[in-house]
């Protein structure tokens, strides 16, 4: 007789979802995450209260940027941690777009939701969806401009995207002012894109509208006591070494002596080290010594008495991006002072910020070297302003390298919308079902837009989808007086790159998670209770 019992494969503690009831738990993840982001979208998106637990516990964020949330967030979903990885991807490959990026993600899978009630096949979905993708982004590329043969109309556009981009963040109020620092910092790299010269310094005090550009490299640190203040044609010694060999340290030894004469000979002893390491340091010919480890109280009368600036505790993303402007290197060791490549620049001075003195670097030979310096009330305050400004930075120098632009506010997405749902009229099959979904998911961020800034959506949405069936291809949302207007008039401007980004990350992951038909969760791995017996 044979059993009707199913055989079980995987471990007794293992789990296993199969089928719909997988698919349906990474759709709920997957939505549940963009419901989380979504009310943030847009220059009238809420922002979000982060309060950390753990080892930093009660520390506060206040954000509307996509990516901190998310990152923040703890997720157990596995297609939610799709999502929220996904979103990283959007931050770092060109800083702007994770909050969009995420929810078109989430509602490609809200749709796919409803066709796949409708028992079409998620392979045809997909199909449907690759097709759309390539429609869309035909037509995001043929509705975008290049301006940069002529600089004048390219630094426009340079300002718009800017502001654009700082209009859904916390320093909308001033975007005219971090519009033009973020666009003469990024003008300044000369098309090099290389944002480790761009430097953010925050100081808490003052209003965001007191931050300012400064041309040069600030460093926030002090000389040593007894040393020069101000240093012209400098040449600077960048090093991480120990400069604390004055201490005895022998921990956990055992040293007999028979008199307190030996430990002074002792302490002679390492002093004397110790003088042969700053004697080498000071054969480079180097008249500044910055070092990222401490320079305790011996070293530091030493470098005094030979007039050396000295700079200890620099900490190294500082010390990275000062070898890099002063095109000096970082060394430990100091036996051959002509292989060692010294960092040059002009004048280096304290300068006031507030209340805190800071060194800065003046004429240093990457000229394109600068610092902004962020001002504002509180800590969180500056924290916002200064990841408003990092995704501004990075959107600007994503456009200079691909310098074409698009029109934002809802605009772009109406055009793909129109153009997917024309194109899915000529396919026959269920595929042109699954493209007439795709193309009402990237209706639904102008949507999105609107409800967040409490308008009637239904009425905007039907009136531009209607302005872009009639080929007035620069309408989008005007979110100030809550109407349909020209973009291109109000000069709401994003990047061709950020936007194509958005397109294919958000429609790749949807498609990852609609192939998912099984779930399996490992037993968990159990520590062996052998307690080694004989």
């Amino acid at each position: 007789m044979v059993s009707l019992n199913p055989v079980r494969v995987l471990k007794q503690e293992a789990e296993e979802e199969r089928a719909e009831i997988a698919r349906l738990s990474s759709f709920v993840g997957a939505i549940a995450i963009g419901d989380l982001v979504k009310s943030t979208l847009g220059p009238k998106g809420m922002d979000k209260i982060l309060v950390s637990s753990g080892k930093n516990a009660g520390d506060v964020q206040v954000t509307n940027d996509g990516a901190t949330i998310l990152k923040s967030v703890g997720v157990d979903n596995p297609a939610a941690k799709v999502l929220v990885n996904m979103s990283k991807v959007q931050d770092d490959e060109v800083g702007d777009g994770t909050t969009s990026v995420t929810v078109l993600a989430s509602e490609l899978l809200k749709e796919a939701e409803k066709l796949i009630e409708q028992k079409i096949h998620p392979q045809t979905i997909i199909a449907g969806w690759r097709k759309s993708v390539e429609v869309a982004r035909k037509a995001l590329l043929d509705a975008s401009a290049d301006n940069s043969t002529n600089m004048e109309q390219f630094k426009e556009d340079l300002m718009n995207i800017a502001r654009t981009t700082l209009s859904s963040k916390i320093l909308s109020q001033h975007k005219e002012h971090f519009a033009n620092l973020a666009v003469n910092a990024v003008l300044r790299l000369k098309g090099s894109g290389d944002l480790q010269a761009i430097q953010l310094i925050k100081k808490t005090g003052g209003t965001l509208e007191e931050s300012f550009l400064d041309e040069g490299f600030l460093l926030d640190k002090k000389p040593g006591v007894h040393q020069p203040k101000r240093i012209e044609n400098a040449k600077i010694l960048i090093a991480n070494t120990p400069m604390d060999t004055d201490k005895i340290k022998v921990f956990g030894s055992h040293i007999k002596v028979d008199s307190m004469a030996k430990i002074s000979e002792l302490e002679a002893a390492e002093k004397e080290k110790m003088k042969d390491k700053v004697n080498k340091i000071l054969k480079h010919n180097a008249n500044v010594f910055i070092n990222r480890q401490l320079i305790y109280n011996y070293p530091e009368q030493l470098f005094a008495d030979a007039g050396v600036m000295a700079i200890e505790h620099a900490d190294f993303d500082g010390i990275e991006r000062l070898a890099l402007v002063t095109g000096g290197e970082i060394v430990s060791t100091f036996d051959h002072p002509e292989l060692v490549k010294l960092g040059k620049c002009d004048v280096i001075e304290q300068v006031m910020i507030g209340e805190d003195v800071l060194l800065r670097f003046s004429g240093v030979p990457k000229g394109e070297a600068c610092t902004i310096v962020v001002r504002g009330a509180t800590q969180q305050i500056i924290d916002e302003a200064d990841r408003s400004l990092h995704d501004a930075l990075c959107v600007l120098a994503a456009t200079v390298k691909e310098s074409r632009v698009v029109y934002g506010g809802g605009c772009s997405e109406t055009l793909m919308s129109v153009a997917v749902n024309k194109a899915a009229a000529n396919v026959a099959g269920k595929e042109a079902v699954a493209m007439e979904a795709f193309a009402r998911a990237l209706l639904q961020l102008p949507t999105i837009i609107a409800d967040n800034g409490g308008y009637d959506s239904a009425q905007l949405i039907t009136e531009l989808r209607a302005a872009h069936n009639r080929n007035e291809n620069t309408k989008g949302l005007d979110m100030l007086n809550g109407e349909v207007g020209d973009m291109k008039t109000l000069g709401i401007t994003e990047s061709f790159v950020v936007k194509r980004q958005v397109l294919l990350s958000a429609a790749e992951a949807a498609e990852m998670i609609l192939r998912v038909d099984n779930i399996i969760k490992a037993a968990p791995r159990r520590r062996v209770e052998d307690r080694g017996h004989c």
